[in-house]
């Protein structure tokens, strides 16, 4: 599904150009739950951005499900971003003074659905997430677990190929960072592909595929062993 060749990202500082990622080749299938893992600094957020149709500004070569991203015009760019990914983010980002209906409801709204269309997938993404009596519900009430089931019923919503994690368990405590990795496995057994960007090995261990990124670069990409 998501195939990159020889992927390098240069920023511009000043006069300075700085080489943010260098030479990355990384195949993800669908149906996979991977984990991308570095120290801050490392490059990951960088690649994940390309991952994420957020970047389309590198060298090299990016195909999606065949499809060679880098020759797409602007408006397809965005066009397959909001109908292939779903990102969720550390801090969430709900609006507070909006029910978690209307949260949930913010990508069909986007794409041109009334809120009456968008009901029945509501109540459903809802439902798989565990909060399925919680729509009326404004995330300032709620805890930070469910806040961040919440984000993830977001970015299911649109029913996307793969989902984006960006340390999603960052701000919370472990036990409920335990439930919150339990329902990603859910997802994922389900046939949601899952790439979870962490710094945390635990995190990185509930996967079933660990890439390591260093200084830019791609160090290692290895299966996680589990215990049966």
């Amino acid at each position: 599904m998501i195939n990159l060749s020889h992927i390098n990202k240069y920023y511009r500082q000043g006069k300075q150009r700085f080489h943010a990622l260098k030479d990355i080749n990384i195949n993800v299938d669908e149906g996979e739950f991977v984990a991308i893992m570095g120290e801050s600094g490392s490059g990951k957020s960088t690649l994940i951005n390309i991952i994420g149709f957020l970047d389309e500004k590198f060298e090299g070569l990016y195909e999606f499900n065949g499809e060679n991203v880098g020759k797409l015009s602007r408006s397809t760019f965005s066009k397959i971003r909001n109908q292939n990914v779903g990102f969720v983010f550390q801090n969430f980002k709900l609006i507070n003074n909006q029910t978690v209906k209307d949260n949930v409801a913010l990508p069909l709204l986007y794409a041109g659905k009334t809120m009456k269309e968008a009901e029945p997938a509501i109540e459903k993404v809802l439902a798989e997430v565990g909060l399925a009596d919680f729509k009326d519900q404004f995330p300032k009430n709620l805890s930070g677990g469910q806040q961040q089931r919440v984000s993830i019923a977001r970015a299911l919503i649109s029913r996307p190929k793969f989902l984006i994690a960006d340390e999603p368990t960052g701000a919370l405590d472990s036990h409920t960072s335990a439930e919150i990795i339990d329902l990603f496995k859910e997802l994922n057994a389900a046939g949601m592909t899952v790439i979870m960007v962490t710094h945390d090995p635990k995190v990185g261990q509930a996967t079933n595929r660990i890439i390591r990124i260093l200084d830019g670069k791609k160090v290692s990409d290895e299966e996680v062993a589990h215990a049966l």
